[in-house]
């Protein structure tokens, strides 16, 4: 059908939304692909709809083509898969959950990693049956506490999951690399540029995972990369972990009166001043920062954790989450202090903390360069004091040590590959090697060669769909609007009719049933009595790679054809336009 604006389902705006924060939010809204229906969901309009199945073909298209067959699952699922797998608890609040009206538990899917494994259960009982792959688009549920940057983070959203099933682990390893290299095509396919980063595996658990980033300054992930080729989200990386020191020759610790530094700058400033050291001065790498937070477990306990790490080092929130997952992280506020007396703020050292205390003790965890020998300046337990040389290993330990440290630039990367950059993306497609969490906990076993029952192991791949889409607008765009490539634009020739005369919209409506009668997706702008200013805007602001442009040329017997960004505007001959205009289509192919 051809697409006419006077009909169309659309009310594009000149102002920006007052919630919208990047670009792509701000733009799909003015443009009227969607609208908000409340905080984290929105309504998806016609051409909203259009781009978005164009996105969805591509994705089906390379996932069949990987070998995957497509599925459909309900969103409102009962509880007992999830209790099973104890995510009904690990997800914490982060899920919608409902009862129905006989009081038995719901719930509306974040993700549908139960139901496919149960699935398979159900149908296939022999090693025969696999591999098998399977997939679905659907539509996927999450409580976000803070919903933000329109399809970037909502509530609502629509995923591709897709699983596979091997008998072994060398056969999971193939599946994860099938459905890698399709990730690759379907990212390649849609003009996303991306950056495939090793990740955490969180609440869905297993041995291997890695995350597909488009990289923007919008987005946000953190991530590094080193110019050796190393790349991970920053939550994944692990710190270069520095020798031991010999402590043999340190001096003793020692308490100084320090008043007036309760932070890292004034107690360095303080130590120059009134402690110098003979050979440099002190920094704030020398000092030990102890930061107290609180772990809030999925079931609402809580737990108060005692972070020691360098003073020039912040606690990464992202970080510490990844390490403590499933459980969130807080700030430590007012009553928990007031619950641990002997944690005094701004003076807290390690003598009160995990295994120096007495039993009971608030758990401590160093940050990895925290190795024995190094000597530290941190809290004495009292107000206005501190230690100086205090050694690790010598004069203090821990429960353990744990990744929550910022990474900076200029960290070393793990693997030796050179100094990390950091950027920051947005994560498009996420793959897990899951293994045997989930056919374990629900009983998928098959019959092996030798009639032996084996545990299913399982890959878990999720791209998100409709953050897809906000990628491809944050990375086509300009100040006049969108500018969507070819394959996913919601036509590829936008018609306009400029003027009053009768003449020029019997041209443009013939050049448009023309194009639309090759097969080729018109967008024309009938509007009879709207000016041609609101309508070049309009143009531009939806985004449609190829305007026609029928008005004042058409006495001299023209028309201009103009891209949407970059190239030439051309004045093409009016028995001529419907030609070019198809051969350019062609070209943008």
């Amino acid at each position: 059908m051809l697409l006419r604006l006077s009909t169309l389902f659309v009310r594009t705006l000149r102002e920006d939304p007052v919630d919208a924060e990047v670009a792509s939010h701000r733009l799909l809204v003015r443009a009227g692909y969607i609208r908000r229906a409340a905080p984290g969901i929105y309504t998806w309009l016609p051409l909203g709809l259009k781009v978005l199945a164009k996105v969805e073909a591509v994705v089906r298209e390379e996932m069949e083509a990987a070998g995957a067959q497509e599925v459909h699952f309900p969103a409102l699922l009962p509880k007992e898969p999830y209790e099973a797998t104890g995510r009904w608890t690990e997800y914490g609040p982060n899920i919608f959950r409902l009862k129905d009206r006989k009081g038995g538990d719901y719930l509306l899917a974040p993700t549908h990693e139960e139901l496919f494994t149960l699935l398979v259960k159900d149908l296939y009982s022999s090693y025969k049956d696999l591999p098998l792959t399977l997939f679905q688009i659907q539509t996927k549920y999450r409580d976000e506490a803070r919903p933000r940057a329109g399809l970037i983070r909502g509530r609502e959203f629509v995923m591709k999951d897709a699983y596979s099933f091997d008998v072994d682990d060398a056969g999971l390893d193939a599946s994860y690399q099938v459905q890698r290299d399709a990730y690759r095509r379907i990212f390649d396919r849609l003009g996303l540029e991306y950056v495939i980063v090793a990740a955490t595996s969180g609440a869905m658990g297993g041995s291997r995972s890695e995350e597909f980033l488009t990289p923007t300054a919008i987005g946000e992930d953190t991530f590094v990369r080193s110019a050796g080729g190393y790349a991970a989200n920053v939550e994944a990386v692990t710190t270069v972990v520095p020798d031991p020191v010999p402590y043999d020759d340190a001096p003793q610790a020692h308490v100084e009166d320090t008043p007036d530094t309760p932070t890292i700058d004034s107690l360095v400033a303080l130590a120059n001043e009134r402690f110098p050291r003979p050979d440099r001065a002190w920094t704030a790498a020398d000092t030990l920062k102890n930061v107290v937070v609180t772990l809030v477990s999925p079931a609402g306990e809580r737990e108060l954790l005692v972070i020691g790490l360098p003073g020039d080092r912040e606690v990464d929130l992202k970080r510490l989450e990844a390490a403590v997952a499933p459980a969130e992280v807080e700030t430590a506020g007012e009553a928990d202090f007031a619950a641990r007396p002997e944690l005094v703020r701004g003076y807290i050292g390690p003598s009160v903390l995990g295994p120096n205390g007495p039993e009971g003790s608030v758990r401590y965890l160093l940050d990895p360069r925290v190795v024995p020998g190094t000597r530290w300046i941190t809290g004495a337990n009292e107000p206005g004091r501190h230690v100086f040389d205090l050694v690790a290993g010598r004069d203090f330990t821990a429960d353990g040590t744990v990744e929550a440290a910022e990474v900076r630039a200029g960290d070393p990367a793990p693997d030796g590959s050179g100094p990390l950059e950091l950027a920051r993306g947005i994560e498009i497609g996420h793959i897990f090697a899951l293994g045997r969490k989930y056919a374990a906990a629900l009983g998928l076993t098959v019959l092996d060669q030798n009639g032996k029952a084996q545990v299913v192991t399982m890959g878990s791949y999720g791209i998100g769909v409709t953050r897809v889409l906000a990628a491809l607008a944050e990375a086509n765009h300009d100040e006049r609007g969108l500018a969507w490539p070819a394959h996913v634009a919601p036509a590829q020739v936008h018609v306009v009719a400029t003027g009053k005369d009768e003449a020029v919209f019997e041209a443009a409506e013939s050049i448009a049933q023309t194009l639309h009668s090759r097969g080729i997706e018109v967008l024309y702008d009938d509007r009879p009595k709207v000016s041609p200013g609101v309508k070049f805007a309009d143009a531009e602001l939806l985004g449609v790679p190829l305007v026609v442009v029928v008005g004042r040329g058409l006495a001299e017997g023209v028309v201009e054809v103009r891209p949407r960004v970059g190239g030439t505007p051309e004045q093409v001959a009016v028995a001529e336009a419907a030609d070019r205009v198809a051969e350019l289509v062609d070209s943008l192919r």
